[in-house]
């Protein structure tokens, strides 16, 4: 599935710019993806848009932009300055520590703020695999930055998209 949302992300620069679920089934077959991962991939995308659109940071659309099975919106409440997320046992054995600790590093940083933290950890836990890995999870913030429209800072674009087994410590 994450080669799918690879070439998603890499064809369609944001999410206002990919095309319906089936003319987008149909490219991807056409690009030579299987049709089961097409299929998990396009379901993960819906789970994708309709957390975006619930997160009311976004544009919504009109009612006749929307397919009649995404629910309306509800605006998401910024958190407390001084809150804490906690993570479930069943998000720490599925995302693993590598994962956990790559989200402190994106927050930290100041570049995944709490609503777009949230989608990626929702998105995470809707993937097969035990527990996910690193690079899925830089997948996946992706294309949670490419679901509303934004660009990563370019030295988080950088970490993102680098592969961390060919580094040098210093």
């Amino acid at each position: 599935m994450f080669e799918v949302l690879v070439f998603v992300y890499e064809n369609y620069w944001r999410g206002d710019a990919c095309p319906e679920p089936q003319h987008l089934g149909r490219k991807l077959s056409a690009a030579g993806f299987e049709s089961d991962e097409i299929a998990e991939a396009l379901a993960w995308l819906d789970g994708l848009n309709t957390a975006a659109l619930s997160t009311g940071m976004i544009h919504v659309p009109s009612f006749s932009e929307v397919s009649t099975r995404t629910p309306a919106p509800v605006v998401a409440l910024p958190p407390a300055a001084d809150s804490l997320r906690v993570y479930s046992v069943a998000e720490q054995d599925h995302l693993g520590a590598d994962c956990l600790g790559f989200v402190s590093f994106l927050e930290a940083a100041g570049v995944l703020p709490p609503h777009m933290r949230e989608i990626a950890l929702d998105r995470a836990m809707a993937t097969g695999g035990d527990p996910v890995t690193l690079d899925e999870l830089k997948i996946i913030v992706l294309m949670v930055y490419w679901s509303f429209g934004e660009e990563p800072d370019a030295l988080i674009l950088d970490e993102l998209c680098d592969d961390s087994e060919g580094r040098l410590a210093h």
